[in-house]
């Protein structure tokens, strides 16, 4: 198809889909690691939007990244609870013991450098209606569109074809007809 061909509607809205079953991802990862703690040298990297509904985080952190925040699960964090649409984390901000909560519809991103694994998620796309309240954006408004980071040892080659530093991207904009 060509830019002149209007694409066939999508009924299923597979961006959608996709998006939400890699942010599944980010959430069976943070359950088990609330229920079995973080095994080896695993550490995580959870970066979102600290704006987007549902988000609660100390004010001096929204002003100073109003962005997004990025997160890391290591060696001091306490009672993190997982649950389908959220979890909840508490971290040490400047010496003192703050409660995050995060809705996984704000995650940008999610990494495990341990394994080289590097889920990026684009922000959903505010809108009015049900799918806005879910916090998941529209397929047909640039919807959400997520890119997985693999690091595979040195350099490898883009989903795009050129060299890459430190990770395969896959962006499921690739499977998407023109």
């Amino acid at each position: 198809m060509d830019a002149e061909t209007p694409h066939p509607e999508d009924l299923f809205g597979y961006p959608r889909l996709i998006a939400r079953a890699l942010r599944g991802v980010a959430r069976e990862v943070l359950g088990r690691v609330a229920g079995e703690g973080l095994p080896g040298e695993h550490h995580l990297y959870l970066s979102f939007r600290p704006d987007a509904e549902g988000v609660r985080v100390p004010g001096f952190l929204a002003d100073r990244y109003p962005d997004e925040v990025t997160v890391i699960l290591q060696n001091q964090f306490w009672d993190l609870e997982v649950d389908d649409d959220a979890f909840s984390v508490t971290l040490t901000f400047g010496g003192a013991r703050q409660r995050l909560t995060v809705p996984f519809a704000a995650l940008t991103a999610f990494a495990d450098p341990a394994v080289g694994l590097g889920l990026r998620f684009e922000p959903p796309v505010a809108e009015e209606g049900a799918d806005a309240m879910a916090g998941e954006a529209k397929a047909d408004a640039g919807g959400d569109r997520a890119e997985i980071r693999r690091k595979s040892g040195g350099e490898t080659e883009s989903a795009e074809g050129g060299e890459g530093e430190g990770g395969e991207v896959v962006s499921i904009d690739r499977f998407r007809r023109d």
